[in-house]
Order: structure tokens, then C-alpha cells, then sequence
């Protein structure tokens, strides 16, 4: 499992490894003949754009401070590049599904040696890559880490039809293995988009809850009420709160207090930016866009 700490560093290396073997393939295919490996190198040349793109966003949004106009800094340039990883996905499956009714079409001979030889090193490899990357919390690196496994199961597919078609002398299993893949490409981009949009369309987090965020302010000694309460993520580790607290505690000191309380208990649901509100008298329902009271009607 990657931590957060060695996520860079898992990144730079599988960027390294898929590089050389897409090398590897694409020499593979062309002294084999075979369209799965050199389709398979499409797929790789399109993982390490997955890969470039998911460690530039990374460092892109920890090392750029947040400037005068750009105040929340580059969070949001993850979620963007998970999105792209997304649609690039789907794109992968329809270009699979079109490569394998080509197959269909025009069968061509294969050297299955050289088949399966070049798709046991590259099995090899995505495992070893797929295993650096699995277990992270960064949508961005989630979204790398299913380019990689889809390649896993690729060389999988490729090791089988390589095998099949020594055996038999079938090359029709390669299309149909293709077909077979492309639609798990597409269940597993699906996820990825639709949270990709949530965060960008500014959601309440997907495994958190609106009503549990609420019940722990007004749970906590000297909040009276709370309103206006908009929650939502600017990535997949940093979240944002904005809330208006009506508190009867006239002391300023003692509101401070409060704040560092009412902020302390957001952290565990991911907050990094609170703007937090104090007022000593409670305002109208009507002047606000997201009241307590409307939370089990407005979903």
C-alpha cells in the first residue's frame, strides 16, 4: 500500500518501468506480428500520460502556495487530471473494442513465443507497478493506478491468448479477451468520473455526511445553532466548511476558544479551510441557501 509520503517517488518509478516496456512491446509486436501486443502498446504509451499527468498534478498542488489571485492555490489541478485520466479510459476501451472487430475482420498469423514472452515481462512489471500504487486516498493516484491494473489484466488476457493460440492455432481469442476488457475499462472509468465531477460541481464529500458535520457543532458547549452551512472538497484529501455558529457568549477570548473547538472537531472530517461565523443574534431562515431545518427535504 502506497503512502502519502512515497507517492511521488511510486510514481516517478512506475513512469520509469511502463516507459521501458512500452519500449519492449512495441519491438515485441512488430517481430511477433502481433496486433494485441501493439494495441497493448497503445494502452501503455496512454498509461504513462496517466502516470506523467497524475505526478505533475501532485506536485503541482503541494509545492505552488496559494497566491493573491489563485487564494485556494492548485488543489483543484488533481481533480482535473483524474478527470482527464477518466474520459482517457473510456477512450482506451472504444479504442480496444474497434482494434478487436479489425480482428474479427482481417485475422493475421501470430508468433505466439514472442507473444507470450513479451507479455509475461510486461505482467511482470504491471504488477509490480500496480502494487505501489494501490491503497492511496488521492483520487488523482487512483485514477493512475486503474490504467495500471487495466494493463495487469491485459497482459493477463494476452499471456492466455498467446498460450490459446499456440495450442490451437485460434487467433479469434484475441478479440473477443479485447472486447472483454474494454468493458471493465469502462466500469472502472465510471467511478472515476462521476467523483471527479461531485468534487468539481462542489458536492458534500461522498463518504461523509452534512447531518454528522452539523450534530458535532451543535453538540459542542456554547453553540446555540448553526446556518448557512455549505460543505464540499477542493480535492480528494482537503475539504472546505463554511457556517454560520449563533452562539450567547459575549466574550471574545471565549468565542475564540470556541472557533479552535468547533475547528479541532472538523478535522476529522478532512477540513483544511473553515470560515466560521459568529453571530449573538440568529438570523432568518429565508436570507440563506442551506438552513438545518431543510436538510432532510433538500438532497
Amino acid at each position: 500500500m502506497v503512502k502519502s509520503v512515497d507517492v511521488q517517488r511510486a510514481l516517478k518509478v512506475a513512469i520509469f518501468l511502463t516507459s521501458i516496456f512500452f519500449i519492449l512491446e512495441v519491438i515485441g509486436g512488430i517481430l511477433s506480428g502481433s496486433l494485441a501486443l501493439l494495441g497493448d502498446a497503445g494502452h501503455m504509451l496512454r498509461d504513462i500520460f496517466s502516470l506523467v499527468v497524475s505526478l505533475g498534478a501532485i506536485k503541482i498542488s503541494r509545492n505552488l502556495e496559494p497566491t493573491i489571485t489563485r487564494t485556494f492555490g492548485y488543489h483543484r489541478v488533481e481533480i482535473f487530471a483524474a478527470l482527464i485520466n477518466g474520459f482517457l479510459l473510456i477512450g482506451v476501451s472504444l479504442w480496444i473494442i474497434i482494434e478487436a472487430y479489425q480482428r474479427f475482420l482481417t485475422p493475421e498469423p501470430v508468433e505466439s513465443t514472442i507473444m507470450l514472452i513479451v507479455a509475461l515481462v510486461g505482467l511482470s512489471v504491471n504488477v509490480y507497478v500496480t502494487l505501489m500504487l494501490h491503497g492511496s486516498h488521492d483520487l488523482n493516484v487512483q485514477s493512475a493506478f486503474m490504467h495500471v491494473l487495466t494493463d495487469t489484466l491485459s497482459s493477463v488476457a494476452v499471456i492466455f491468448a498467446s498460450v490459446w493460440i499456440y495450442l490451437t492455432g485460434q487467433v479469434i481469442v484475441d478479440p473477443i479477451l479485447s472486447v472483454v476488457i474494454a468493458l471493465f475499462i469502462m466500469l472502472t472509468a465510471v467511478p472515476i468520473i462521476r467523483e471527479s465531477l461531485r468534487i468539481l460541481l462542489e458536492f458534500v464529500p461522498k463518504d461523509l455526511k452534512l447531518e454528522d458535520v452539523i450534530s458535532d457543532i451543535e453538540n459542542t458547549e456554547g453553540v446555540e445553532g448553526v446556518h448557512h452551512v455549505h460543505f464540499w472538497s477542493l480535492s480528494s484529501q482537503v475539504n472546505a466548511l463554511n457556517a454560520h455558529i449563533f452562539t450567547l457568549e459575549q466574550d471574545m477570548a471565549e468565542v475564540e476558544k470556541l472557533k479552535r473547538t468547533l475547528k479541532k472537531k472538523l478535522a476529522k472530517y478532512r477540513v483544511k479551510h473553515a470560515t466560521l461565523e459568529f453571530e449573538f443574534e440568529e438570523c432568518s431562515v429565508k436570507d440563506y441557501t442551506c438552513h438545518v431545518g431543510d436538510l432532510n427535504q433538500k438532497r
